[in-house]
């Protein structure tokens, strides 16, 4: 909660203003929810339209002369009904935005300062309308096509890195809430024996902004990578990663869960480990000594969470990354479609909804460059022998699906083709060819039995997901490329 010496710089700006301003509003008794709503949905939208970082209501303050009148409103015990001002607008507001009540004594009399987040995806509607400034005036945003055209072009410019995670806040609010240590040493820099030093290489890495009267916004790219405690940031508490164990197959039964608290870039390699460390391992007999193995290779883990984090959709409320864990399978789910096809994520050049979050996590090598992460992942279920992951689309989900051991015998069909494909993929990528020879060492099958994956090959020919590298080849050599080149 913001003091009254770091609120009162903040209204000194906001009078300063002129007399029209879009996205600020003063009033001084009026206490009509519905007014309030309808004008929290305008100031967002205003305030997206304009690029501020905020849009503010103020009570108390006169509107022509900007004089400090002071007011008789009182957020914190308005009711409608019996329920609570803030919440009842909360719940009437989509999608929800942060908004903040700030009461306190401005030049001896007393004001209430509304802190409104600016409209980013969409306009932010009040009981299904959506409203704008005009001018000084509040009207509806149908009513305006213009407005709302703008409003959903700029919506659908403004990345999620670059939103406010904590607004106004003291530079010791800021290094409280993001670890500061862990930004110089994932970036292999030495840590500046000073404050301003450190605040310095936080605002040059877009992790903070700085802010009239020394205050401070803490990005939402900065908190999403470095915060010590997620749930400190009001919109992305629920976006930390959850990770949940699973009795026998299904999720009727859960055995442990685990949700992160840690940023991405500073969590990541505990998250990595929690999961490794609980998974059972398989015992492998060598010619002397038996030695365990893990059921998953390590590698694949690694980037399936990288890929999670990543590339989920972070206008999705309510959702966040997710690892899942049953006795035959891992799944990886995060918010939002995938952006390409999935049957092409093993050779397509790489898109995230999150450029600046990639291109950090590229930085300190935690998520490839080259878009090779997926191809390590398939490339490690061959060696292991296991069933080819399945990528989904589920919903407004990205899901990917990763198998325990299962003999050849034991795969569907759906598993043979799929296997089929993904190695033709990592044959092609590797300016080779998918043969009956190669796709026998991928699946353990002993020579005398290539007529099973005769079969296969058949199968995923039929499916349409592989084609014959030359027309006029022979059947006894015959080579097979993926359908897209």
């Amino acid at each position: 909660m913001l003091t009254e010496s770091q609120l009162s710089p903040m209204l000194d700006e906001l009078r300063a203003l002129p007399k029209e301003t879009e996205w600020v509003e003063f009033k001084v008794n009026n206490e009509k929810p519905e007014e309030i709503g309808k004008y929290i949905s305008a100031l967002a939208n205003a305030a997206a339209l304009h690029e501020k970082p905020n849009g503010f209501m103020v009570w108390g303050i006169e509107d022509g002369t900007h004089a400090p009148v002071g007011t008789s409103f009182t957020p914190s015990t308005a009711k409608v009904g019996n329920e609570a001002l803030e919440n009842w607008l909360a719940r009437l507001l989509e999608p929800r935005i942060d908004f903040r009540f700030h009461a306190f004594t401005y030049q001896d009399v007393p004001v209430v300062l509304l802190e409104i987040q600016p409209a980013t995806f969409h306009p932010v509607r009040f009981k299904q309308e959506a409203f704008i400034r005009v001018g000084s005036y509040k009207k509806p945003l149908r009513e305006h096509p213009e407005k709302e055209r703008q409003l959903w072009l700029l919506s659908s410019r403004v990345p999620f890195e670059k939103g406010v995670a904590m607004a106004n806040v003291s530079s010791d609010i800021v290094l409280g809430a993001l670890d500061y240590p862990a930004v110089f040493e994932l970036l292999g820099r030495p840590l500046p024996d000073n404050r301003d030093g450190i605040l310095s290489r936080l605002e040059q890495e877009r992790f903070i902004t700085k802010r009239p009267g020394g205050l401070y916004d803490v990005t939402n790219l900065g908190a999403i990578l470095f915060a010590k405690d997620l749930s400190q940031f009001d919109r992305l508490g629920r976006k930390a990663l959850r990770v949940i164990f699973y009795k026998g197959n299904s999720r009727v039964e859960t055995i442990r869960e685990q949700t992160g608290v840690k940023g991405y870039a500073v969590g990541y390699e505990g998250a990595v480990a929690y999961i490794n460390d609980r998974l059972p391992a398989n015992e492998v007999i060598g010619q002397a000594l038996r030695r365990e193995e893990r059921m998953y290779p390590d590698i694949a883990i690694r980037e399936l969470v990288a890929n999670v984090l990543i590339h989920q959709d972070f206008n999705i409320f309510g959702a966040g990354p997710m690892v899942e864990i049953f006795s035959d399978r891992m799944e990886f789910s995060n918010p939002g479609k995938p952006l390409i096809d999935t049957l092409r994520f093993i050779d397509h050049t790489p898109r995230s909804r999150n450029e600046d979050l990639a291109a950090f996590m590229r930085c300190i090598n935690i998520c490839e460059e080259r878009g090779s992460g997926i191809d390590k992942v398939i490339t490690a279920v061959e060696l292991h022998q296991l069933p080819p992951p399945d990528f989904r689309e589920v919903g407004d989900n990205t899901v990917v699906v990763l198998f325990a051991h299962r003999k050849f015998s034991a795969m569907d069909a759906d598993d043979r083709i799929r296997a089929c494909y993904q190695h033709a993929c990592l044959c092609h990528e590797s300016n080779t060819q998918l043969t009956n020879q190669s796709l026998r060492v991928r699946f353990g099958i002993e020579d005398r039995n290539k007529a099973m994956v005769t079969r296969v090959i058949k199968a995923a020919l039929d499916r349409g997901v592989i084609k014959p590298f030359d027309k006029d080849q022979s059947k006894k050599f015959a080579k097979y490329v993926p359908f897209w080149t």
